[in-house]
């Protein structure tokens, strides 16, 4: 039996070696991630069992792995690479969408964040 569920993880909070200039891939800087999953999770809701449905504590333990394991030029390849590791590690997830915020962005304007979203779908 198909059940459809929407997971948000808001805000996860990591350190990277992203971006073009070489001062951000010599310090580094925060960034944070939002994840917006859409996964059947079957009967999850009757069966009350955790491998019955998409365990949050797995998808952020891999969205952190590949997010730091290279250094990306772009945040959006950043988000690409973390939505299709979630689309190959996941095969309960449908569709993911990947929001990377880049708060400090070197910009030469004052803003509160810059951020990008990519979706993948199965």
């Amino acid at each position: 039996r198909m059940t459809i569920a929407d997971f948000t993880i808001e805000g996860l909070a990591l350190h990277g070696r992203h971006g073009v200039l070489e001062a951000e891939r010599s310090l580094g800087q925060h960034f944070f991630l939002d994840l917006h999953i859409t996964a059947d999770i079957g009967d999850a809701v009757a069966s009350d069992k955790i491998d019955d449905t998409l365990h949050y504590g797995q998808v952020i333990k891999a969205a952190s792995a590949t997010f730091n394991a290279r250094a990306y030029d772009l945040i959006e390849a950043a988000a690409g690479a973390v939505g299709d590791e979630l689309l190959r590690l996941f095969p309960k997830i449908i569709s993911v969408r990947v929001t990377v915020h880049k708060p400090a962005a070197p910009v030469a304007a004052l803003i509160n964040d810059l951020a990008v979203s990519i979706e993948r779908r199965r």
